[in-house]
């Protein structure tokens, strides 16, 4: 076999590959997704909150999951703990001080799937104007047509942040150091 079409053959098989791969566009629009966050409140208690503002996409095969790219922007000023006098708090310095920083970014690294149906996403979080490589403990909840002729995949992940990691040093106890993100993600295929 000559080195042309030994070169063809891996182009050729490399461009079926990345063929396999589907685009989804998160459907935030359709509210079929959440970024959710819960803390700790004295050690008693939690408070619960989301962001009602964020979007992104991804990339995923099921016959190559380890191939999977996830991209997201939070909008910080979007931050909603149902309680106005504490949202206006966690929008200003002490914690994400949105006039800074209005906007949160997810860029994935990595995707290594577990034979148990999870996989731990990799990526770099930048929130507060600092960037830290965080790991995402991801469930595979399915994927399959929708009633109007589309196509949908979804997925529920957690992680825990260390508030400290991203320069937030707001002193809420030792109980309340960390910050846990549920995150549940739908995205309609491209």
């Amino acid at each position: 076999m000559n080195l042309k079409a030994i070169i063809a053959g891996t182009i050729l098989a490399g461009s079926f590959t990345a063929a396999q791969a589907a685009d989804y566009v998160i459907d935030t629009q359709g509210a079929h997704a959440s970024i959710n966050f819960r803390i700790q409140h004295l050690g008693y208690s939690w408070v619960q909150g989301r962001f009602n503002e964020f979007d992104g996409n991804f990339s995923y095969d099921a016959a190559s999951p380890e191939a999977s790219t996830v991209s997201v922007t939070i909008k910080t000023p979007s931050v909603d703990s149902n309680h106005a006098k504490r949202d206006k708090h966690l929008r200003g310095d002490d914690f994400l001080a949105v006039e800074d920083f209005p906007e949160a970014k997810f860029e994935s690294t990595a995707f290594t799937p577990a034979a148990d149906g999870t996989a731990v996403l990799s990526g770099n979080l930048t929130l507060h104007g600092v960037t830290k490589p965080v790991d995402i403990t991801v469930t595979t909840i399915g994927e399959g047509k929708d009633p109007w002729g589309g196509y949908r995949a979804g997925f529920s992940g957690t992680t825990e942040l260390k508030l400290k990691d991203f320069d937030i040093n707001y002193n809420l106890g030792p109980a309340s150091a960390s910050v846990f993100l549920d995150l549940n993600v739908e995205g309609v295929r491209k």
